[in-house]
């Protein structure tokens, strides 16, 4: 079997790592995979540059962008639909809004014998203008049409498409965002690097991993924090990641007058983010805008709670009052509350998290995600009718 993998960026992200897991899968299956990006620059720093032999080819290609250009995207179109048609591919698997558009025309136009696609996140909803969403929302209807299966990394996502008339309901399927979770699940605490990091040992550690940017919450974790340190001065709090908004960030931490509660890691690399959350005692998610948040599972594989916005995805993996709390969108005031009540009771705390790891090992293994996809291609490319 012969499948082509395409996402627009390869950065450092959830839905890059969940692409090139299933890309490997299906080497190691013994099928073959060539994974189709365009340019990858950025902050979040590039994926293609921390894989160290995939064993499946990597095409790079400039016209595949982000941002929507109607030229280069038709452009892109042609070429793609060209590319499919010389490499005679049994499978193209799209990812993410904008390759899912420009992939799943150019995959039927190109005669693949199976077109499907992953939503990672929806490029609409209700903190987007009303015009970005009339433009997306009937893009992916149109988009809908012209592939066979449309996976999703969370029920909630299925939801919302089907609310706005997305798709029909045969052609959707949860398929949960596999992990390589062994050195999660495997993780200790290290001494050195907490005090390398500047964080006393007698503080209690609430930890946010996530872009530096916009959306991503931290204009309310910031203040959410300052409240904490006022109740609880021996809290400290580990942010993972870089972005646009560091300095600025850094700045408010300053006005709030928490900079000395407040580590800023920035940008790890993925095979290291395990020996930072072994540091936390709980994390915290507050981005308005998810699929099903990859940190949030990262974190309960190492046992550790989570406090999160009853947003997307989240809820079906932060499980209000047994994996963890989720309070609604921007009710900082719950938030705060959440984060101190586990604060205050560790045990409580540490049972949360332990029912986060059970439930995690058993939905988010990277090999059952792969096996799941390729059972999938085999059965439709037989002919036999997928459930």
């Amino acid at each position: 079997m012969k499948v082509c993998h395409f996402i627009t960026r390869l950065i450092v992200g959830g839905a890059q790592e969940n692409t090139f897991l299933s890309a490997r899968g299906l080497v190691e299956a013994g099928h073959e995979c060539v994974m189709l990006t365009g340019p990858s620059e950025g902050r979040e720093g590039q994926l293609l540059q921390k894989m160290k032999n995939p064993g499946f080819e990597v095409v790079e290609c400039p016209l595949f962008v982000r941002e929507i250009s109607p030229f280069t995207d038709l452009r892109a179109i042609l070429h793609l639909k060209k590319f499919l048609q010389e490499r005679k591919f049994d499978v193209l698997h799209t990812h993410s809004s904008k390759a899912g558009i420009i992939g799943r025309i150019a995959g039927r136009m190109a005669g693949v014998p199976m077109v499907v696609h992953t939503i990672h996140g929806l490029a609409f909803g209700p903190y987007e203008s009303r015009l970005k969403n009339m433009i997306y929302i009937n893009a992916e209807r149109y988009a809908a049409t012209k592939c066979d299966r449309i996976y999703a990394v969370a029920q909630a996502m299925i939801d919302q498409c089907l609310s706005e008339k997305i798709g029909r309901p045969e052609q959707y399927q949860v398929v949960y965002s596999g992990m390589e979770l062994d050195r999660f699940l495997e993780a200790e605490p290290d001494g050195e690097l907490r005090r390398s990091l500047g964080i006393p040992e007698n503080r209690k550690v609430v930890g946010a991993i996530a872009r530096l940017f916009p959306r991503k919450g931290y204009e309310d974790f910031f203040p959410i924090a300052s409240k904490i340190v006022r109740e609880l001065p021996d809290t400290h709090f580990l942010i993972l990641g870089d972005g646009p908004k560091r300095y600025e960030y850094e700045a408010l931490t300053e006005s709030l007058g928490i900079r000395r509660h407040v580590t800023f890691a920035g940008l790890v690399s993925p095979e290291e983010v395990h020996r930072y959350i072994a540091l936390m005692d709980i994390a915290a998610h507050f981005s308005l805008k998810e699929g099903l948040p990859r940190v949030a599972v990262q974190a309960l594989a190492e046992a550790k709670p989570v406090v999160a916005y009853h947003l997307d995805g989240t809820p079906e993996v932060v499980i209000n009052g047994k994996t963890g709390f989720t309070v609604p969108a921007q009710d900082t005031e719950a938030a705060k509350n959440a984060l101190l009540h586990l604060l205050k009771h560790p045990q409580e705390a540490a049972e949360m998290g332990l029912r986060g790891r059970e439930l995690v090992k058993d939905k988010f293994p990277w090999q059952k995600m792969s096996e799941i996809l390729i059972h999938e291609y085999e059965t439709f490319l037989a002919g036999r009718k997928l459930p």
